[in-house]
């Protein structure tokens, strides 16, 4: 059944509200019927339309070719249950294949669009299973892709491949046995929560055999030597200085109130607060030139 000039123009619009609204058709059954029961086009229609799009970028042409067509997304989409994804998501990832072939469609090459338009929709959704199957993306090679839809139809009852049966598989797709095997591991494996559920406490998960950091040797050392240099060693850097500069970085540096200002110490020690600067700038100096040295004997020990 194809579509009178008259059906042609009203046929849109029986779908318009439903592709912008998706509740106005209910369920996915409910979008199923209604696409199915949208006329086809000839192949006159089809030219037609296409030569607008193409020369006027007609948007009502491209709208039409894409409504009819929307059966065939729906048909290849069935194809991708076995994945475990929802049929609305596939069909909504075909429909995107879809309007990208009614872009590229050139009705004066003699290919009918649905011809055409088979692979996009199909690309469209093998990128959208591929990259939704696992949270971990499985193939990611041209050739990694190929296995992944093929190798789980030739693999015999699901069983593991032996080398007679990879190498015949290897053949037939025209790639390495290693690849084979490979995906092979690949999809007998499955997704593992690296945390167990909340509502299981006595389930353990990988997170808990994973290594403390913090107990790292190289990680427990460098804190004892920081715990060293805060406490004893900081007060044997400061032994080696003399009194004042001691009261001074002290009264600076390791007070509990804040720390005195220059111009408190120099009131203190009837100097001026550049020379209190100049004191506790070069007792600094001394500081941690005595640290250095304390942590690199307590490295070498």
């Amino acid at each position: 059944m194809t579509l009178s000039s008259s059906a042609l123009s009203l046929a849109p619009s029986q779908l318009s509200l439903a592709i912008s609204n998706p509740g106005a058709l209910g369920t996915i059954d409910a979008y199923i019927n209604a696409v199915n029961r949208l006329p086809m086009l000839s192949a006159d229609q089809e030219a037609d339309l296409g030569r607008r799009l193409r020369d006027h970028n007609d948007l009502d042409a491209a709208r039409d070719l894409v409504l009819s067509h929307l059966r065939l997304v729906v048909s290849i989409a069935r194809q991708y249950l076995g994945y475990g994804l929802a049929h609305a998501d596939l069909i909504q990832e075909g429909n995107i294949g879809l309007m990208k072939a009614v872009r590229r469609f050139d009705p004066d090459r003699g290919v009918r669009l649905v011809s055409f338009a088979v692979h996009w929709i199909r690309a469209e959704i093998h990128e959208y299973v591929v990259r939704n199957w696992r949270l971990v993306k499985i193939a990611t090679t041209k050739a990694q892709r190929k296995l992944f839809f093929n190798l789980r139809r030739m693999r015999p009852d699901g069983r593991s491949l032996g080398p007679e049966q990879v190498a015949d598989i290897a053949r037939e797709l025209d790639v390495r046995p290693e690849d084979v095997a490979e995906m092979e591991v690949r999809l007998s494996g499955g997704d593992c929560a690296l945390d167990a559920p909340a509502d299981e406490e006595d389930r353990y998960a990988p997170s808990d055999w994973l290594a403390d950091e913090a107990q790292q040797p190289d990680r427990v050392l460098a804190r004892r030597g920081m715990d060293a240099l805060q406490g004893e060693g900081l007060e044997h850097a400061l032994s080696s200085l003399d009194a004042r500069s001691q009261h001074i970085v002290r009264a600076r540096w390791l007070a509990d109130d804040g720390g005195a200002t220059l111009h408190e110490l120099a009131d203190e020690y009837g100097i001026s607060a550049e020379r209190v600067r100049q004191i506790e700038s070069a007792a600094l100096k001394k500081l941690r030139i005595a640290l250095s040295d304390r942590q690199a004997d307590f490295e070498a020990a």
